[in-house]
C-alpha cells in the first residue's frame, strides 16, 4: 500500500508532543510491512540546520486560498528507510516555534490544501491519507471539496487521527470565505455550533477516524472527554477505531540510552540502584535503598491530575517516600511545588524545567513512577517507565487503562484508581509502597512491567487492517 502520513511535527526534526513521537516512529514500521509510507510535514524554521542542509529540492507550485494565490516549495529527505516531504513558504513557517500565531488556521488550511496540491510534484498519489489532529483535520475537508472528481484523486482513502480532542481549531466563521474559499455546499462539513471547527469537518468528511487508544475512543462519546463534540462522534460512532500508540523500543532503551549512570536491562535490574544513586547524588538528597523515589515528568496542569496530586502531596510527604518532579505548566503549581520542596528539602525536588537528559535520568533512577491525568489519550510516559522498570501508578482512563494492568500479586504491571479523587490516588500509592516492602513481589511486578511489548509493531499492523479496510 502507498501511504502518506501528513502531520504538523515528527522527530527527529521538530517535536513539541507525543504526535511528533507517532510521525516519527509508526511510518518506519508501517514500511518494515512492506507498505510505502512517506510523511509529509512544514518546513519550519526551526527545524535545526544539520537536517535543513541535507534536504534536496523537488520543485514549487501555487496554492489556492480563497483570493490568495501563495508559492509553495517542496524539499525532501530519506531517514531510517522513510521518504519525508517537506512544505516550504517562509511567511508561514519561518517562524520561532510551530504553533500559537494570530493566523494559525489560514497557516494550516495553507498547510493541509498544500498536501494535495503537492501530490503531482512528487509523483505520488497514496492509496491512504493518513491526517492527525487538527492541523491537518482540512486535509480530507479539501480532498471532498476540490480533489475528488479527478482521476488521479477518486481513489485516495483519507484516515483521520485524533491524538487530544481538546485541541480542535475552532475560527469565526469568517473564515470560510477569506481563507477556505469552500463552496456554498461544503460549507456545512466545518460548521459547527456557531464556528468553524476543522476537526469537525475531519470526523464528517474523512472515510475513517481513529483516536490513540481503545479507551479514549470510546470516553470521546462522552460530554465530560468530548469537549463539545460528542453529538457529531455519537452520529459517526460507526468509523471510530482505537489503536494504541507505542513507543521507540530503540531510543527508549535502558540497556544503551546515553543519558543514563548505568545501563541495564530486565537481566541486569539490579544496577538500575546505581541510576538511583546517581540521582539522590546529583540532586543532593539522601540514597536510601528501602525507601522508593516516585517520579513524575509532566506538563504541571489540571488535566495530568495535578490538581489531585496538589490536594494531597502532604499526605504523600508523610509517607516514607522521595518525590521528584519534573516539568513545567501552571504558575499555581510550580509555586506549590518550590514550597513544599522547602520544606521536605531531603525528600523532595521540584525540578521546575524541561531536560530530556533528566527525563531519562528519572526514568531509570525512580521506582514508581506516578500519572493521576484527569484524561489521557494514549501517554507514552506510562510505557517508557515500565521499559525502565518505573513501576506505573496511573487514574484508569484512556491509554493509561489500555497499558497498565492493576498487579494481583502475580500478574500485572502497575497500580490504578479509578475515580477522580486525591485519596483514591493516595490509596493506589500506598499499595504501591506495601509492595514495595515485600521485595520478591515488587521484583515481579518490576519484570512484568520490562517484559511488556510496547513497540510500534502491533499498533502497526493494526493501522494496516484500517487501511486495508478503507481500500476494499
Amino acid at each position: 500500500m502507498k501511504i502518506l502520513f501528513a502531520a504538523s511535527e515528527a522527530v527527529p526534526f521538530i517535536k513539541t508532543g507525543g504526535l511528533g513521537d507517532v510521525a516519527g516512529a509508526l511510518p518506519a514500521e508501517l514500511n518494515k510491512l512492506e507498505n510505502d509510507t512517506r510523511v509529509i510535514l512544514p518546513l519550519y524554521g526551526d527545524i535545526v540546520e544539520k537536517y535543513r542542509t541535507t534536504m534536496s529540492y523537488v520543485g514549487s507550485t501555487v496554492v489556492s486560498l480563497s483570493w490568495r494565490n501563495q508559492y509553495c516549495g517542496v524539499f525532501e529527505q530519506v531517514l531510517d528507510g522513510v521518504k519525508y516531504y517537506f512544505i516550504d513558504n517562509e511567511y508561514y513557517f519561518k517562524r520561532s516555534g510551530l504553533y500559537g500565531f494570530y493566523d494559525d488556521g489560514e497557516r494550516f488550511a495553507f498547510f493541509a490544501r498544500a498536501v494535495l496540491e503537492v501530490l503531482p510534484l512528487i509523483d505520488f498519489y497514496p492509496d491512504v491519507l493518513h491526517a492527525n489532529d487538527w492541523h491537518t483535520a482540512l486535509i480530507p475537508v479539501f480532498l471532498d471539496a476540490f480533489y475528488i472528481h479527478r482521476e488521479e484523486y477518486k481513489n485516495i482513502k483519507t484516515l483521520y487521527t485524533i491524538h487530544n480532542i481538546e485541541f480542535q481549531g475552532k475560527y469565526g466563521r469568517d473564515i470560510i470565505g477569506d481563507v477556505l474559499g469552500l463552496p456554498e455546499e461544503k460549507v456545512s462539513i466545518v460548521d459547527y455550533a456557531g464556528c468553524v471547527n476543522y476537526m469537525k469537518g475531519a470526523i464528517e468528511a474523512s472515510n475513517a477516524v481513529s483516536t490513540v487508544s481503545k479507551s479514549y475512543s470510546q470516553e470521546i462519546l462522552d460530554p465530560f472527554y468530548a469537549y463539545g463534540l460528542e453529538d457529531i462522534l455519537r452520529r459517526k460512532k460507526d468509523k471510530i477505531h482505537g489503536v494504541v500508540n507505542g513507543i521507540d523500543t530503540n531510543v527508549f532503551n535502558p540497556k544503551r540510552d546515553k543519558a543514563l549512570f548505568k545501563n541495564y536491562d530486565k537481566k541486569s535490574v539490579e544496577d538500575k540502584k546505581e541510576n538511583k544513586k546517581g540521582l539522590c547524588e546529583m540532586l543532593n538528597i539522601s540514597y536510601r535503598e528501602d525507601v522508593p523515589v516516585i517520579a513524575m515528568i509532566t506538563r504541571l496542569t489540571e488535566q495530568k491530575g495535578f490538581d489531585l496530586v496538589i490536594r494531597v502531596i502532604e499526605d504523600i510527604m508523610c509517607r516514607d517516600v522521595q518525590l521528584v518532579v519534573l516539568g513545567t505548566g501552571d504558575w499555581r503549581y510550580e509555586t506549590k511545588l518550590r514550597d513544599v520542596e522547602q520544606k521536605y528539602q531531603n525528600k523532595m525536588r521540584a525540578l521546575i524545567t524541561f531536560s530530556a537528559d533528566l527525563a531519562q535520568k528519572l526514568y531509570a533512577s525512580s521506582d514508581m513512577f506516578l500519572m493521576p491525568s484527569k484524561f489521557e489519550p494514549c501517554g507514552l510516559s506510562q510505557m517508557i517507565a515500565m521499559r525502565y522498570g518505573s513501576v506505573p501508578i496511573v487514574r484508569e482512563t484512556g491509554g493509561l487503562r489500555d497499558t497498565v494492568v492493576p498487579f494481583n500479586g502475580e500478574k500485572g504491571t502497575g497500580f490504578t484508581f479509578y475515580s477522580y479523587n486525591a485519596y483514591d490516588m493516595l490509596g493506589a500509592i500506598d499499595r504501591a509502597i506495601a509492595v514495595y516492602n515485600d521485595k520478591e513481589s515488587w521484583k515481579k511486578v518490576v519484570e512484568n512491567g520490562m517484559k511488556a511489548d510496547f513497540s510500534w509493531k502491533k499498533s502497526a499492523k493494526e493501522y494496516v487492517k484500517i487501511y486495508e479496510k478503507l481500500i476494499k
